[in-house]
């Protein structure tokens, strides 16, 4: 196992904290940031999206290890970029597909509501 000094967390950590966080997570957005204080504007488009629809639901904060995050994250759902939101196991995608089934009216059945 290799580790860079310059990130916080290992890899293997990373993946499977991120696999983990998905199999055990209704709804999970993974984000730059936190939900009080968002740390992009796709993080913070995405979060406002999914907060209209549920009260309940987990984010994680990549920025921690944004390399690994982004390498563990694309391993999941074949998506370099963040931010990125997964339904019961399954990715459903960024701010941009989550605006898009807000649009269609479809938003609040993805996430279950």
């Amino acid at each position: 196992m290799t580790f860079d000094p310059e990130s916080s967390l290992p890899q293997e950590e990373v993946e499977e904290q991120v696999a983990t966080t998905i199999a055990d997570s209704e709804v999970v957005l993974f984000m730059k940031g936190t939900p009080l204080m968002p740390q992009c504007g796709y993080s913070d488009r995405a979060l406002n999206l999914i907060k209209q629809h549920r009260e309940e639901f987990e984010t994680v904060d990549v920025l921690e290890s944004l390399d690994e995050y982004r390498a563990a994250l694309e391993g999941e759902s074949g998506w370099e970029t963040i931010p990125q939101t997964f339904v019961d196991g399954e990715f459903v995608g960024g701010s941009d597909v989550l605006a898009e089934l807000d649009e269609r009216g479809d938003l609040g059945e993805t996430l279950r509501v």
